[in-house]
C-alpha cells in the first residue's frame, strides 16, 4: 500500500468495522412523505460585519456595567 510494506498494516486506521453499520445509520422517508426541513440555529457568524461590531459593543457595556455595579 502506496510503497509501505510491511508497515502498512501497522500504521493504518481501521475505522470501518463493518460496512452493515454505515446502512443501520441512514435514514429513508416512506414514499410521500418529505424530507423535514433542516433547524437553522442563530449563529454570530451569519451577522453582517456591522451587526457583529454591535454585538460585541454591547458584550463590552455589559462588562463594563458589571464591573462598576461590582465596584460600588
Amino acid at each position: 500500500m502506496n510503497g509501505l510494506g510491511p508497515l502498512a498494516d501497522y500504521l493504518m486506521l481501521h475505522y470501518n468495522i463493518c460496512m452493515a453499520d454505515q446502512h443501520a445509520s441512514h435514514r429513508h422517508h416512506h414514499p410521500g412523505h418529505i424530507h423535514p426541513p433542516a433547524a437553522v440555529h442563530p449563529s454570530i457568524l451569519r451577522l453582517s460585519a456591522l451587526q457583529r461590531l454591535g454585538f460585541a459593543a454591547m458584550v463590552i457595556a455589559v462588562l463594563w456595567a458589571a464591573v462598576f455595579w461590582a465596584i460600588r
